[in-house]
């Protein structure tokens, strides 16, 4: 299983994709098999990988960083802004169609099991995962069903094993978020 860390940022623009390239060349450099993963990227340039999928330039930059190919399981899900108030949704890939951003919000929780099938892929491949937020977690407009920040740390803190012998760090760091079920939350 995959060590993961996870860069989050005050707002958009604050540098996370540079810092998260910068922990993958590190890594690498180090000896370590790493990836970069984005569940949920917003770009209106996109980069097609030799498979002919789609996916975020910055994953792509990360990846390369990294020392290795990029992949779609890198940025699951990707939006192309086509106006002030939609998108193009691409999951694993491939164009999924057109969304009006309210038409999105509430859809989005059906694309968990494609985000944690894409983590999945990636841990079967890396030592370590270096995750990228989006915007900022204190944005509280998108707090609900967030599958970008807060949301998938806690979603990758449920993909994990409870560690059984932290003593009473255990039950501190780990019991809360063992408890809690986002998968169940969102769908």
């Amino acid at each position: 299983m995959a060590k993961v860390i996870m860069v989050q940022g005050t707002m958009s623009n604050a540098g996370k994709s540079l810092l998260v390239a910068g922990l993958c060349r590190v890594f690498a450099q180090d000896g370590y098999r790493v990836a970069p993963f984005k569940s949920q990227n917003m770009a209106l340039n996109s980069f097609i990988t030799k498979e002919g999928l789609e996916m975020g330039r910055a994953q792509v930059m990360q990846a390369e960083a990294a020392g290795i190919e990029p992949s779609v399981d890198m940025n699951p899900i990707l939006l192309k802004p086509t106006n002030d108030h939609g998108s193009q949704v691409i999951v694993a890939g491939k164009v999924l169609g057109n969304m009006e951003a309210r038409d999105y919000f509430s859809y989005k929780k059906n694309l968990v099991p494609d985000i944690v099938a894409a983590f999945g892929r990636l841990e079967e491949k890396a030592d370590i995962i270096v995750i990228e937020g989006a915007g900022s977690p204190a944005e509280i407009n998108l707090k609900a069903d967030d599958i970008v920040n807060m949301g998938l740390a806690k979603l990758v803190v449920m993909l994990r094993p409870v560690p059984r012998c932290m003593g009473r760090y255990c039950v501190r760091l780990w019991y809360p978020l063992s408890r809690f079920s986002l998968v169940d939350e969102l769908l």
